[in-house]
């Protein structure tokens, strides 16, 4: 049996109370759904500032009437202190997803992307140490390694960062690490590489590759690839994702703790290769993508050119084993925006 299967056992059986920050979100959502379907009491704060009802509303429909019940939601802002304060009221273990992502848009607007990963981040820390909760998971980012040009990436290396968002990320890393040391705050940072997945938002100028190419596709619009396509990625399955962090928030080796992961696959898939990858899986629905052809565009302003990670580390000290590679999560991806875009 896994350390993952043991700790579903282990939650099957006993009950915490969870906080989840940006639970309306794509990866909060999953979190939530995964949780409830576990027993698991779960507070959720969001804003609605990137996360969305409906996402809330289809866990609601998965996991039913009984495990719903075990949900409260409290609409407020991390860049409030007195709105973090009343989410961690009793809770346990802190799931901090809330941010705002995007590196495009952290550079068009640097100041709000500061308010919400740093001092949204602070105010997390400051009200989980003022509640006593025994852990606090958070999402760091992949772009904390900056244009430091080994791959794969390992957690103890970093260059420097390409973009407002980057700092805020590794900012974070930083400010968890002074909170262990000045107020015993246990922690975990999770780097995630490329997270795909059910709910993910197709719509908008900043989102996400995976599903605006699904729209796209789907919709036999023009799909843009920036640069030549060569450009390569380590995509990650949001089921990989939810593992990591249910693991790292009940690890119980304390060399395990305060520490910062990798959470991705360790492989690399470029631009070209995920397009025809996602085209082969869809044509069959989609007699049109037949003749489909992306459209390339330039380079975007502060990526990094390659990306992958070392899981060793992950591997090691939190027995994290990623179930779903690309392929297998893009089929996954692919049914649900199928059933909910087309």
């Amino acid at each position: 049996m896994t350390r993952y299967q043991n700790i579903q056992r282990h939650l099957s059986e006993n009950q915490y109370c969870w906080l989840i920050t940006g639970v309306a979100g794509f990866i909060g959502s999953n979190l939530l759904e995964t949780l409830l379907k576990l027993n698991q009491r779960v507070i959720g704060l969001d804003n609605f500032s990137t996360g969305y009802q409906y996402n809330l509303d289809q866990v609601e429909s998965l996991v039913g009437a009984a495990a719903w019940a075990n949900f409260s939601f409290l609409k407020g802002d991390i860049r409030h202190l007195e709105d973090c304060n009343k989410a961690c009221q009793n809770v346990d273990l802190v799931l901090h997803q809330a941010a705002l992502g995007s590196v495009p848009r952290s550079i068009e607007d640097p100041i709000l992307t500061h308010e919400n990963n740093i001092s949204g981040f602070l105010n997390m820390l400051v009200a989980s140490r003022n509640a006593s909760v025994k852990r606090f998971v958070y999402a760091a980012s992949s772009s904390t390694y900056g244009d430091h040009p080994d791959l794969p990436k390992v957690e103890s290396v970093i260059g420097q960062p390409l973009s407002p968002y980057a700092v805020t990320k590794y900012a974070n890393e930083l400010y968890a690490n002074v909170f262990t040391r000045c107020y015993g705050t246990e922690s975990i940072g999770l780097r995630y590489f490329n997270v795909f997945g059910p709910r993910q938002d197709p719509n908008g100028a900043y989102a996400a590759v995976i599903p605006q190419w699904i729209a796209a596709l789907i919709k036999n619009k023009t799909l843009y690839i920036n640069g030549d396509g060569e450009t390569s990625r380590d995509f990650c399955f949001i089921d990989n994702v939810v593992q990591a962090n249910l693991l790292a928030a009940l690890a119980d080796d304390s060399e395990s703790v305060n520490q910062i992961y990798n959470v991705a696959l360790s492989e690399r898939t470029t631009l070209n290769q995920l397009y025809e990858m996602m085209r082969s899986i869809l044509i069959e629905r989609f007699p049109h993508l037949r003749d489909h052809r992306p459209e390339y565009v330039a380079f975007r302003e502060g990526d990094v050119r390659h990306s992958q990670a070392s899981i060793i580390k992950a591997q090691d000290l939190l027995g994290f084993e990623p179930t779903h590679p690309i392929d297998d999560g893009l089929k996954h991806a692919m049914d649900w925006y199928t059933a909910n875009l087309s």
